[in-house]
């Protein structure tokens, strides 16, 4: 109990002295990380009036917050994740794993056919700090977050996902090139610069 304690004083320090963290307070984000979509946005222009997307793993919905504002109401956004929600306007948002047949259904049935142009996917599981643990688990989500973008994607569409440097990150890579016209590996200022943490964008699905 101690050393959790410990670990959460630490966190709580670290959160202080963010510059993000603050930031987003501040200007009502619900979380620092959508500012490493807009400099992701600044630098590739991936969100646009009218776009369809999907963001994975959305809770607590800073990303969602940033699209939905970007696509402007004649796009539309999906939000899924496991964990509950507050609403977004504008935003329509599915609670469950999005692995499960049930609720790629749904999610099928609340899209009415409409077609996606972006899948996101901001995941990340738990950090313990043991990476022989960690690693396996994030490629995990983002194999799953492959897996689901070929399924929804437009031809021609793109793909963005968080990934960690390590063991099968460019085995990861080259799963993903035939699939798409280019891969860009992005590390956002926002991203803490010890962190492993990266993103893969890949543009232009080709099925």
């Amino acid at each position: 109990m101690a050393g959790q304690s410990n670990s959460r004083h630490s966190w709580r320090r670290d959160q202080a002295k963010d510059p993000y963290f603050a930031r987003a307070l501040r200007e009502g984000w619900r979380s620092r990380a959508v500012f490493k979509l807009d400099e992701i946005q600044a630098r590739q222009h991936i969100l646009c009036s009218g776009l369809t997307c999907v963001d994975l793993g959305a809770s607590p919905g800073g990303w969602s917050q940033y699209i939905v504002r970007k696509v402007g109401p004649r796009g539309q956004v999906w939000a899924l994740d496991m964990r509950p929600m507050e609403p977004v306007p504008g935003v329509t948002f599915i609670q469950g794993d999005f692995n499960s047949p049930e609720i790629f259904e749904r999610l099928k049935d609340t899209l009415a056919g409409a077609a996606i142009d972006l899948v996101m996917s901001d995941m990340a599981p738990n950090i313990s700090g043991n990476w022989s643990h960690d690693q396996p688990r994030a490629l995990n989500l983002a194999e799953g977050a492959l897996t689901f973008a070929k399924k929804v994607l437009n031809p021609g569409g793109n793909f963005l996902v968080k990934l960690f440097q390590g063991e099968g990150f460019e085995s990861y890579i080259d799963t993903v090139r035939p699939k798409f016209d280019t891969v860009r590996i992005l590390k956002p200022k926002a991203s803490r610069p010890e962190s492993r943490e990266v993103y893969l964008l890949a543009r232009g699905y080709g099925m």
